[in-house]
């Protein structure tokens, strides 16, 4: 069946070079995940108040590198992004303070929606904020050439609204029973940033 538009980000322009790095204020990085981040991953899991917001947990170290290598390809595959939020260490031994990632790409039309977490040490810092920044630039890059973010959170979860609502997302609209957390299905907060709303966040 014929297209009748150019596709926005074509095939193989993400995967044709490496994952870049981001940096982060503070000399904060963003960088792919490596296996040996299995710990912070496990740690992250384990943790309440990031597990009431997920539909999955890690029990073991071997399930988290089953995790970050699924996070690995899917660069390559051009599916999703993943990045640890963390702090360099000149010894490699970086400290993990969380995590940000794009997902559900449709490169086509230019979409993604952002996800994070932040583990108690970067909680209260604004460090969610920063790393959505950071991310947010990259991807209107026009050499990178998103044209819409969305991000998506429980209507409970006030925490994460006010990382959108910081980060310069604009509140769309209620996506009713739009996850299925552990405690049932939420209606879900739909906010949103498109390629040309302001420059700052």
């Amino acid at each position: 069946m014929p297209v009748l538009v150019s596709p926005r980000i074509p095939p193989g322009r993400l995967s044709s070079s490496p994952q870049p790095s981001l940096p982060v204020e503070d000399g904060l990085l963003l960088r792919p995940w490596r296996v040996t981040d299995a710990p912070a991953v496990l740690s992250a899991f384990s943790d309440p108040a990031i597990q009431h917001w997920h539909m999955r947990r890690a029990d073991t170290e071997a399930e988290a590198v089953s995790w970050i290598e699924g996070w690995q390809s899917a660069w390559p595959a051009e599916t999703d992004i993943h990045w640890a939020i963390v702090r360099p260490a000149d010894d490699g031994d970086d400290e993990v303070l969380g995590r940000i990632a794009l997902r559900d790409l449709a490169p086509a039309v230019g979409y993604a929606e952002c996800a994070y977490w932040v583990l108690p040490a970067g909680r209260g810092s604004g460090l969610a904020p920063r790393a959505v920044g950071a991310v947010r630039r990259w991807a209107f890059d026009e050499e990178t050439g998103f044209e819409r973010l969305e991000l998506v959170h429980s209507v409970l979860n006030e925490a994460s609204c006010r990382v959108a609502v910081k980060s310069g997302f604009s509140f769309e609209g209620v996506r009713r029973r739009g996850n299925l957390h552990a405690d049932g299905w939420h209606d879900m907060h739909v906010h949103a940033r498109v390629r040309g709303d302001g420059q700052s966040g």
